[in-house]
């Protein structure tokens, strides 16, 4: 599966679905019905930024089926298994009172079921797969095409595609290989101001020349018709130097870093003498 988080709208549609196939369903030998308070998918809220220049991205969160699970190290007796698909099933009867599963996924995948004394997750609708299904229920309820799933080892496939002509993430923790579910876009740090003109402060200055630099390549952008501008997808704690530039004004020139307030505020461009 590939998670698109820039086209994800916090909708929730892939929570109801999840809800509507496992509450109070029973579908063993995959899973047990899930009780309130599970999210075997979860929606995170990605807050950046400080009033004006704010930015909220919606995460979903699955199980990633991990290629190295921790919750299969954590598992007794077969307590855990992988499907020939790759499909990381606990097991509703086996994984009985084992606690230690919960604990062991860095993801917070894995909830706990205390009526039934229970490790329960997400199961990528396997039962339905298996019924002839091309997909699980949280990706057929998206209405953005956020969610696509299929066979990452069918080059055809969209998910394959996904994976060959984008830079699919993973999901930190990060481990050592891509897990079968894999992101575009996810939140990274930004810089975000505005500038004004010191002698025409009423108007909003578009197309000023704004640079980015990093001292391995340099990054251009131009201010919007509000006198704004943006550089998004930034590494975290780095240091840029910004430097601003439009004809008949002085060039500005300041340094940012990416562990602070990515708002950098106003910026006064003064008439060169």
């Amino acid at each position: 599966m590939v998670i698109d988080v820039e086209r994800c709208t916090g909708c929730f549609n892939c929570f109801l679905a999840c809800r509507d196939e496992h509450s109070g369903n029973d579908h063993r030998p995959v899973s047990a019905a899930q009780p309130d308070g599970h999210s075997w998918i979860k929606v995170r809220e990605v807050e950046r930024g400080s009033y004006p220049k704010v930015k909220v991205s919606y995460v979903p969160v699955p199980c990633l089926h991990c290629t190295d699970a921790p919750c299969m190290d954590a598992a007794i007796g077969g307590a855990i298994y992988r499907r020939a698909d790759g499909i990381v099933v606990i097991d509703p009867d086996k994984a009985a009172g084992q606690h230690g599963i919960v604990s062991a996924c860095p993801y917070g995948a894995v909830f706990w079921n205390a009526a039934e004394n229970l490790p329960q997750k997400c199961s990528f609708c396997a039962h339905l797969l298996d019924d002839g299904w091309k997909e699980p229920r949280c990706v057929e309820a998206c209405p953005v095409q956020a969610l696509v799933f299929g066979d990452l080892d069918d080059p055809r496939s969209d998910v394959a595609r996904l994976c060959a002509e984008k830079r699919v993430e993973a999901l930190a923790p990060k481990p050592a290989e891509l897990p079968p579910v894999g992101y575009l876009g996810l939140p990274k740090f930004f810089f975000a101001g505005e500038i004004v003109l010191g002698d025409k402060p009423d108007e909003c200055p578009e197309g000023v020349t704004v640079r980015l630099r990093d001292g391995k390549q340099t990054v251009t952008a131009f201010t919007d018709n509000y006198g704004d501008f943006e550089f998004n997808g930034l590494e975290a704690d780095a240091e840029y130097v910004l430097s601003i530039e439009q004809a008949g004004y002085k060039p500005r020139e300041l340094r940012v870093h990416t562990g602070a307030d990515p708002n950098v505020g106003t910026i006064v461009m003064e008439p060169a003498a």
